[in-house]
């Protein structure tokens, strides 16, 4: 079974984290960061994920090292439950609209880390949080899976939407890149190791 967990508390935040890759796509997500619990519940429900997450941070001074902080545990167990990788498809892209946006992701459980972001959001806030935040997150989430991860919103105007149609996207990506295909046999990739 592909699954990890993990308790992380630092003096800024206190994170403890279940994620099952092979799920049904159950949430049980408690975070400080109304719209990261938002995100995550809908990101485990698009990928088929199991995600547990138990999230308090100093969202006193702001949400940044709740959000941060979340993207690196998260990454850590997604390269962990993944394990050796073998027989993984490794890629996946997903588009996903939602009314006047349109968000593609592209993912390579490669080991080798980057993120490239084409998106410009028309509004700094989403109620409350802080939209320069999304990039912080998916930076540390693909840095700590060792995934490369490209995100690209096409166009729309609502900045709630172009957020929320990326996490779709990502989590039905990477629904693809882990799912375990039969003809993949080993390590897919002619180095013999990701």
């Amino acid at each position: 079974m592909r699954q990890a967990e993990t308790a992380r508390k630092t003096n800024e935040t206190n994170i403890s984290l279940t994620l099952e890759i092979d799920g049904e796509g159950k949430a049980d997500i408690q975070t400080d960061v109304p719209f990261m619990t938002h995100m995550l519940d809908l990101f485990t429900k698009h990928g088929h994920f199991n995600l547990t997450v138990d999230a308090k941070g100093d969202t006193d001074v702001d949400d940044h090292h709740t959000t941060e902080d979340i993207g690196i545990v998260l990454g850590q167990m997604f390269k962990e439950a993944l394990g050796d990788k073998k027989g993984i498809k490794r890629y996946g892209s997903s588009f996903v609209p939602m009314d006047e946006t349109l968000a593609q992701v592209v993912v390579d459980l490669s080991n080798r880390p980057h993120l490239e972001m084409r998106a410009a959001f028309p509004s700094q806030k989403v109620g409350t949080f802080d939209t320069e935040l999304v990039h912080e997150f998916l930076w540390k989430f693909a840095l700590e899976a060792r995934i490369n991860l490209h995100v690209i919103v096409h166009y729309g105007t609502n900045t709630h939407h172009m957020i929320e149609a990326i996490f779709k996207a990502m989590a039905r990506a990477l629904d693809e890149a882990t799912t375990i295909d039969p003809r993949v046999k080993g390590i897919p990739s002619t180095k013999g190791m990701l």
